[in-house]
């Protein structure tokens, strides 16, 4: 079989989302993409497209693509992000080669033109399900680094949400908090597993700006002075998810607390607070992702406030040497 390699242009995003939902047929992981959506996840500024994309054509069919999103820091390594998807019809060996080839090659040029003083990582994510590209990772020689779990709760049984304390004052987001929300963002997830600082232009393009974000169902604590964010819970509204599936979904992308507060419940009485506005609003289920080894125990808390396992995912790292 003979493939046409090149990059990806935005043109491409209808034929990419065709050959994500030919996947999701074979391997049902929950995630529905159409055009738009995907424009906006690769369009993001810390992808180049014409040089950290790629993408395999059989004819007007695309088999395969792959993608290395730059990271906005490196603390100490720059872990490049690999995104990859294969075709069902497409899953060789021959086209395994080439995207492993490909990562490694592209990903030492993508990171000389970010952190050349650093070391790289590629860093790259499947689910259980997905067992193609989790031994096709393997085989290359990444390894199983951490478990992150996909959490859901049934918003008709979710537990009464516990009181908020009173001493910081409650609101939804607005773009006047947009600094705050980046400045609280950048430092509770600090010591997270894999995280970096993020810059302003990857925060406003995807989350506080990106399309999909529910700044109405996105809550702050502030403190007394009203200067800072001392926790937060942002979500985002998928209608290409329910258009699937038939359900109205929140998803939870940013849950975090001061670490000074930490211990105090905040984070699951904002949590709770929220998944009962969504409740109101008609939504039917709300979802987020975890580490499993988070450092503040989050799955507890997740947990307690009506969340329960759905899937895993298993985050793979290779060192590359520069």
């Amino acid at each position: 079989m003979s493939l046409i390699w090149r990059p990806l242009t935005m043109e491409d995003m209808p034929r990419l989302a065709e050959t994500f939902a030919a996947a999701e047929r074979v391997e049902p992981i929950g995630e529905h993409y159409n055009a738009e959506d995907l424009a906006e996840e690769i369009g993001s500024p810390n992808v180049d497209l014409p040089t950290a994309t790629t993408s395999a054509w059989d004819g007007d069919k695309l088999a395969a693509y792959g993608l290395l999103r730059r990271r906005d820091a490196a603390n100490p390594a720059h872990m490049v992000r690999v995104e990859t998807l294969v075709h069902p019809e497409y899953r060789d060996d021959a086209i395994a080669a080439q995207l492993i080839d490909w990562f490694e090659k592209t990903g030492k040029e993508v990171h000389a033109k970010s952190f050349p003083d650093a070391p790289l990582e590629l860093h790259a994510a499947a689910t259980t399900k997905q067992r193609w590209l989790s031994d096709v990772l393997v085989d290359a020689g990444y390894e199983h680094a951490r478990w992150f779990v996909d959490m859901r709760a049934d918003l008709a049984a979710i537990p009464p949400a516990e009181p908020l304390p009173e001493e910081f004052p409650l609101v939804a987001y607005e773009e006047k908090y947009e600094e705050f929300t980046l400045r609280s963002r950048n430092e509770t997830f600090a010591d997270h597993w894999g995280s970096t600082a993020q810059s302003p232009e990857a925060w406003r393009h995807l989350v506080v700006g990106g399309k999909d974000f529910q700044p109405d169902l996105s809550f702050l604590l502030l403190s007394p002075a009203r200067d800072r964010v001392i926790a937060m819970v942002l979500t985002a509204y998928f209608a290409s998810d329910e258009a699937v599936t038939g359900v109205k979904e929140l998803y939870a992308s940013h849950v975090a607390t001061d670490a000074s507060l930490r211990g105090r419940g905040i984070a699951g009485a904002l949590l709770g607070h929220t998944l009962v506005q969504a409740k109101a609003k008609g939504f039917q289920r709300a979802s987020l992702n975890v580490d499993q080894d988070n450092s503040h125990r989050a799955l507890g808390v997740y947990e307690r406030v009506g969340f329960s396992e759905h899937q895993r995912w298993a985050g793979y790292v290779k060192p590359v040497p520069t």
